[in-house]
């Protein structure tokens, strides 16, 4: 299996939160009881966070690298959603 890159993996995640996040609004308008709205505001909310959220930990892995980076090591692999995501300098 291949690694994705860093700016695809970000590029990811902020079509996913988006698309949850229109998902969400499109549900509130659709669904016709406020219990399946709410229900479905709270499940794309939820998945829109997790996606920014896996987003922000791929920054953070990112900038530990850029700040520790040595002669030996020149690879740092990271993951989002399980899915390596390798960086090189």
């Amino acid at each position: 299996m291949s690694a994705i890159s860093l700016e695809t993996a970000r590029t990811v995640a902020v079509i996913l939160a988006s698309a949850f996040g229109v998902l969400a609004i499109g549900s509130a308008v659709l669904l016709k009881s406020v219990a399946q709205k709410l229900a479905m505001l709270a499940i794309f909310g939820l998945l829109a966070a997790l996606v920014w959220t896996q987003r922000n930990s791929l920054d953070t892995c990112a900038d530990l690298l850029r700040n520790s980076l040595t002669a030996e090591s020149s690879r740092v692999v990271c993951t989002f959603f399980g899915q390596e995501v390798t960086l090189r300098q």
